[in-house]
């Protein structure tokens, strides 16, 4: 799909009018304000998760229709990173099929090793070599799955699941959306039969997140205060894996209420994941979750801009240090949040400087984020004949500025 020319505004505008929707009516159905619709519509200010979320459920869009998702491929790298998702659609279609004669997958040591440096590819957002080397990963364990049995078979699911994991994100980020989901799909599916419960929940949290961006956001409150309520028991323990995820259920739940614009509800969920972060000490990957000190201070600042207030936003920024061994993933996704921030507080300069930042440690995360473009077409329209700006529209291929 090629991106339009103004980015959310203009296809808002667009797929409003198709269906014969005033801007006043459009308002009404999404439950935002007429000003923002108008603003956004304008290019005046930017469109934000939430805010695309609303209006595409209510001209019954995805959210991609309105993202201009996935971007034009405008390079050959970019070609050839956009080549390595059709053989992982068609691995995912094939999740149930047996594997063919003869086919002897490597040892599990040997896949469970592999599928931790696909986690590790997708939390530093090398989506070229992650693309490349998922969808026979997949393949290897699928067989692995079909030829063992017992407790092997059930960690071979487990890794499975992990390597689904890495898949959603790989297809989120490049922008297929629907792909992501089908990955979501076949992780549940896999973690049922891993005998871990907690897996089980981390695809909760996982399709929370779908809810979330479908702004079905009182869907994912239950969902997640039913995965908490499973293991709210164990709480009380020391075991640092259920502690972990028990926080990151408490952190996408604040995810759900920010976006629908409950505010001291996300406060409180942020508060219960600081409380486990601090129980744990320091920072750990359960399931690939990030969760500790640092990932909730980072959570706190992207809660904060969800609520449209850049000026907290800013502050708890402030209070954050970030240790230098931090996922690239998550620090590149922070700078992306704070530059909105500093939109939101009116700092172009850092807002621009911090659009660099997130430039610098994930590249490809950034030039593939709708967040980072919606920004840079914010601060084209604030700073016409900033140059800074303009490199990164063109890096980005953002069009219109």
């Amino acid at each position: 799909m090629d991106q339009p020319e103004w980015g959310v505004g203009l296809q808002l505008k667009i797929e409003r009018k198709l269906r014969g929707i005033g801007q006043v009516k459009l308002a009404q159905m999404a439950n935002v304000s007429v000003s923002l619709v108008r603003k956004v519509e304008q290019g005046a200010v930017p469109a934000s998760p939430a805010f695309v979320s609303s209006t595409a459920r209510a001209l019954n869009i995805g959210v991609d229709d309105l993202l201009g998702q996935p971007y034009k491929r405008s390079s050959p790298d970019e070609r050839n990173l956009h080549a390595t998702v059709p053989p992982l659609r068609r691995e995912l279609a094939a999740y149930k099929m047996p594997p063919e004669d003869g086919v002897q997958p490597r040892s599990m040591h040997e896949l469970a090793a592999e599928v931790a440096r696909a986690s590790t590819l997708r939390h530093s957002v090398d989506l070229d070599a992650l693309g490349a080397v998922l969808p026979g990963l997949l393949a290897d364990i699928r067989a692995k799955t079909w030829l063992t049995d017992g407790t092997e078979r059930e960690r071979a699911f487990g890794i499975r699941a992990e390597a689904y994991y890495a898949a959603s994100q790989l297809a989120y980020k490049l922008g297929y959306i629907d792909l992501s989901s089908l990955a979501v799909d076949r992780y549940e599916w896999a973690a049922a039969q891993s005998g871990d419960e907690l897996a089980v929940l981390v695809g909760d949290y996982q399709r929370a997140g779908e809810m979330i961006s479908a702004a079905d956001w009182e869907s994912a409150q239950r969902l997640l205060a039913a995965s908490r309520a499973r293991i709210e028991d164990l709480i009380g323990g020391t075991d640092k894996p259920t502690i972990a995820v028990w926080g990151n259920l408490h952190l996408k739940s604040g995810l759900a209420s920010a976006r629908a614009g409950d505010m001291d509800t996300a406060n409180d969920h942020l508060a219960e994941a600081r409380e486990a972060a601090m129980r744990l000490g320091g920072d750990r990957d359960d399931y690939r979750l990030c969760f500790g000190p640092t990932n909730v201070g980072l959570w706190s600042v992207g809660l904060a801009v969800e609520a449209l207030d850049g000026t907290e936003a800013v502050k708890r920024a402030e209070r954050i240090v970030i240790p230098s061994g931090t996922q690239r993933e998550r620090v590149g996704h922070h700078w992306i949040d704070l530059s909105r921030g500093y939109l939101l507080h009116g700092d172009y300069e850092k807002a621009t400087s911090g659009l660099y930042r997130a430039k610098e440690i994930s590249p490809q995360q950034a030039r593939f984020h709708p967040m980072f473009h919606e920004t840079v077409r914010a601060l084209a329209r604030k700073r016409r004949k900033a140059d800074p700006v303009a490199r990164l529209a063109a890096w980005a291929g953002v069009k219109g500025v």
